[in-house]
Order: structure tokens, then sequence, then C-alpha cells
């Protein structure tokens, strides 16, 4: 059995960097508006009468729902691709999250 070295995993590292400042970077001109990269998380949670924060879990759950399908192997991790999507999904919600809980703190700030 191969092990993956420190070498490929910076690698792998760097390249997700990449990925989620690209991609973050483009869906905010998608998302966003007048410049409020949150934009969608506050109207939803307008919309449902709760936080930001569960409304942005709610439309997380369902790419930690793929993710977990890589998971328990109910997608196929031989497609690259997909398991670069999907993993991908994840960690920029959690970041977004982490831009909500942020935000919440500055707001609250004594």
């Amino acid at each position: 059995m191969m092990k993956l070295d420190s070498e490929k995993f910076n690698q792998l590292l760097n390249e997700r960097i990449k990925k989620i400042q690209d991609i973050l970077g483009n869906k905010a001109k998608e998302y966003s508006c007048h410049h409020d990269r949150l934009h969608n998380f506050r109207i939803a949670s307008n919309m449902i009468d709760d936080t930001m924060a569960k409304a942005l879990w709610g439309m997380a759950l369902k790419h930690l729902v793929s993710v977990d399908d890589i998971v328990n192997k109910r997608l196929d991790w031989s497609n690259k691709e997909l398991v670069d999507e999907k993993i991908g999904d994840m960690i920029n919600y959690l970041i977004l999250l982490e831009a909500v809980i942020e935000e919440w703190r500055i707001n609250n700030a004594m």
C-alpha cells in the first residue's frame, strides 16, 4: 500500500486553497447583492424566520449528505471530479458559516 507523501499532501492542500478562492470569488458575483457576500443567507433567514446560521446550515445539509454518500461509498470514489466538487462545497459552506458567525460577533460586540 502506497502512502500519500508530504509533497503530494501539500500539493493537494495548495490546489484546494486555490479552488476555494476561485469558487468563493466567482460565486460572490452570482450570489451576492450590492457587495453583500451573505445576501442569500440573510434573505433565507428572513424567509424561514430564523438565524442566518440556521438558514445557511439548511442549505449546507444537501452538501453534507453528498459527503456522507462519499464516505459510505454510495458515490464513486474513482470519480475524482465528483469527489472534488462535493468536498469543496462542504468546505466552502463551512467558510461561509464562519463569516456568518463573524458578522454576528461584530454586530454583538460589547
